[in-house]
């Protein structure tokens, strides 16, 4: 019998679990500090008579058509995403900074030669994605020519608000950029030469994630997984032939650490032990029994702190966006254009921004972005009794350390905030995908130790779900999708990436997957 601890019940933990749990010769343990499956997929409880709604998804919206493994999940699980038409309001000036995927405005003329080059150049990163690799998104629009406006207007807010790379988007690498366009497995966008987005890209909202992971928890302790909520691994030891974990239980544990009430220190033996929490998080447990390999790649993986504000303030959303159409936004120079006036008609009665974002007056760079939940969440369709609700907005401040300088989170109507909620989110700065993700397979799978997570590739919740598998598959386990042409190739990306190997031969069909 071969003992396995996971720690961690977010998505790349509960995966891990999934896959595990199905050879007789496992015997599986989460260790979870917080009361709730789930991580940053979290569900919270709001008034159906003023919003429409009972329940917001909060921490994680919904994702592209492409993140199969993610709904392979849902559909094991009894769920099923709903489809929703991704609708983006950039900016607010219609002069300066206002641009959306809906219908063309003057920046998109503004900035028509930059727009035009960067489909060249999508292919230029591309066919030389090592080099790219390690050359930040702003070293780049330098090295060829773009103006300095394309790059604030246009490219910092596109990739910080489907990238999650926020504030440090303009150091993240500039193969993101072409994964955000071009890979089959990760894009949201078809580029266009003449507007920059092409469509309005179907967008999955998810369903209510607290059942999801509780139905998901169910399915794991039902097969025999042992699953400790409210327990905290505060220490590792790795011997040649087993690993000693020692535990504390945890009360409180979804607030911040103060107020927290631990019990008394115990010790649980196992064989291998999984790591399915933030780096900085593992590196902590392992303390000085961490490798120097350990301490150099876990040790550099960058955490920032955010905090998003859930609110019904309608004021400050027109204060700070264009949540509306209006004709002064779109583009003097195509209104004779049949085909660009058949958008403007659409977007008359049918602008209905999901995403908003802006950039920062005083530093072009930093931005802020919002969500219209209401827009967003399949739950608010159904508005039998109350035809007319208050809209729900979700306002997120990006970087405390460096940018809270500039956030406006005090000019949003106390009366009318909802919830507010921290959180600690990944840098995907170029140093990450130059000393971190390519030195992953040299940690992964050593003395008795496996990392799954997100951070492991990208801060996505399909990434994390992959890595999760991919993990459990280098322990021995099957891949549950692979006869899911797409969610096979996402599994054998990350499999690749993080562990440097690829699918077993009766698993592929082609040489990689």
């Amino acid at each position: 019998m071969r003992r396995i601890v996971i720690i961690g019940a977010g998505a790349s933990g509960m995966a891990c679990a999934e896959a595990l749990k199905d050879d007789p010769q496992n015997t599986v343990t989460i260790i979870e500090r917080t009361k709730c499956c789930g991580g940053m997929a979290t569900s919270e409880e709001i008034d159906p008579k003023r919003f429409g709604a009972s329940f917001i998804n909060d921490g994680v919206q919904g994702a592209s058509p492409q993140f199969s493994n993610t709904y392979a999940v849902f559909d094991l699980l009894g769920f099923k995403p709903s489809e929703v038409k991704m609708q983006v309001s950039f900016g607010r000036d219609p002069e300066e900074d206002f641009w959306s995927n809906v219908f063309p405005s003057a920046v998109i003329d503004k900035y028509a030669k930059d727009i035009k080059k960067f489909g060249w150049v999508l292919k230029v990163i591309k066919s030389a994605e090592p080099l790219f690799g390690l050359i930040p998104v702003d070293v780049m629009l330098k090295m060829f020519g773009f103006s300095q406006g394309f790059g604030d207007v246009i490219v910092y807010p596109l990739v910080a608000l489907f990238m999650g790379t926020g504030q440090q988007t303009p150091y993240v690498s500039s193969v993101i950029l072409e994964r955000l366009f071009l890979d089959p497995s990760m894009k949201l966008f078809d580029y266009s030469s003449d507007s920059f987005l092409d469509s309005i890209p179907p967008m999955r909202a998810f369903p209510r994630l607290s059942e999801v992971y509780s139905t998901w928890q169910t399915r794991l302790t039902d097969a025999g997984v042992s699953i400790m909520l409210e327990t905290q691994a505060t220490a590792v030891k790795r011997a040649k032939d087993k690993v000693t974990v020692t535990i504390q239980s945890v009360k409180n544990a979804n607030t911040l650490r103060e107020g927290e009430i631990l019990g008394p220190e115990t010790e649980m033996e196992f064989d291998e032990i999984v790591f399915a929490c933030d780096a900085d998080t593992a590196l902590t447990i392992l303390g000085t029994n961490a490798t120097v390999m350990e301490k150099k790649v876990l040790g550099n993986v960058k955490y920032l702190y955010d905090v998003s504000v859930t609110h019904c303030d309608r004021e400050y959303m027109e204060k700070y966006y264009r949540l509306q159409f209006d004709e002064k936004l779109f583009s003097e120079q195509r209104k004779d254009d049949p085909k660009e006036r058949g958008k403007a008609e659409f977007a008359k009665e049918n602008f209905k921004p999901l995403y908003f974002i802006r950039s920062y007056p005083s530093d072009k760079k930093k931005i802020e972005m919002s969500f219209d939940l209401t827009h967003y969440q399949p739950q608010f369709d159904s508005q039998d009794n109350n035809p007319n609700p208050e809209h729900v907005y979700q306002t997120i401040f990006l970087d405390k350390d460096d940018s809270s300088h500039l956030w406006t989170e005090d000019e949003i109507n106390p009366n009318n905030i909802i919830l507010k909620k921290w959180w600690k989110q990944q840098s995907h700065r170029w140093q990450h995908y130059g000393f971190t993700v390519p030195w992953m397979m040299w940690i992964n799978s050593k003395n008795r130790t496996h990392y799954c997570g997100a951070w492991t590739v990208l801060n996505m919740h399909e990434i994390a779900i992959a890595s999760g598998f991919a993990v459990a598959y280098r322990l021995g386990a099957k891949y549950p999708f692979k006869d899911d042409d797409q969610a096979r190739r996402m599994f054998a990306l990350v499999l690749g990436a993080s562990h440097g190997v690829r699918m077993r031969k009766e698993d592929r069909k082609g040489f990689f997957y």
